[in-house]
């Protein structure tokens, strides 16, 4: 499966990157916003395209075209203002959406986070950036793609452990960038997460494992 990686200079990003680029079953191609960050990619053995989510759909579905699946994994970050948060975390992935459709990519996976479902569960903190999750995630399920929905807790910079859990509703935790990563990884072919959204957070049974759970 050829996988695009919309994000890919992000800290989920890369890590998704080098694990599909390690993997035997894979190929992966990562979406860049400019083109002086192909450098690193390029060095790696890592086809890369050229698309920003502020741009157009087209340029994006260019970016996608060829490829077989689509991991949004991109986000505005902590340090920018509201108006990135709604320019890239929200409708830079309903355009990703929109994208893979255009591309004729059905399986997509959205990195959402922690009970962006429920607004009753939102962090006032941060509501802005739940609100854009939300809507982004009822675009993708109401697209006609094969979607999984993959919502983390508290992202840690600690090394995975390999070891999660995964529910429809769970607690507040955290959960290491890598094991996210793994996770994204394991779910590309898992029919157990086809159509699916869950929460994500660090537990006690194997990725593999706990996929088959839900």
């Amino acid at each position: 499966m050829k996988v695009l990686v919309v994000g890919a200079n992000g800290q989920i990003g890369k890590q998704l990157v080098g694990l599909l680029k390690e993997s035997k079953e894979h190929e992966v191609r990562a979406m860049l916003r400019k083109p002086e960050q192909t450098k690193e990619f390029e060095q790696k053995g890592v086809e890369t395209a050229i698309a920003s989510l502020e741009g157009t759909v087209e340029d994006i579905a260019s970016a996608a075209k060829g490829c077989d699946a689509v991991v949004f994994a991109a986000g505005s970050g902590g340090h920018t203002g509201l108006d990135k948060t709604l320019l890239v975390d929200l409708d830079g992935a309903v355009k990703t959406v929109e994208a893979a459709e255009q591309a004729g990519v059905d399986r997509f996976i959205m990195v959402s986070a922690l009970q962006a479902h429920k607004r009753e569960n939102w962090s006032e903190a941060i509501k802005p950036y739940y609100v854009a999750k939300h809507y982004a995630d009822r675009a993708l399920l109401q697209s006609n793609l094969n979607y999984t929905i993959i919502r983390p807790g508290g992202l840690l910079n600690e090394a995975g452990t390999g070891k999660i859990k995964v529910a429809d509703n769970l607690e507040r935790g955290t959960i290491p960038r890598n094991d996210v990563a793994r996770t994204i990884l394991a779910c590309l072919n898992e029919e157990h997460t086809f159509r699916k959204s869950f929460d994500l957070i660090s537990g006690d049974k194997d990725v593999a494992e706990a996929l088959k759970t839900l």
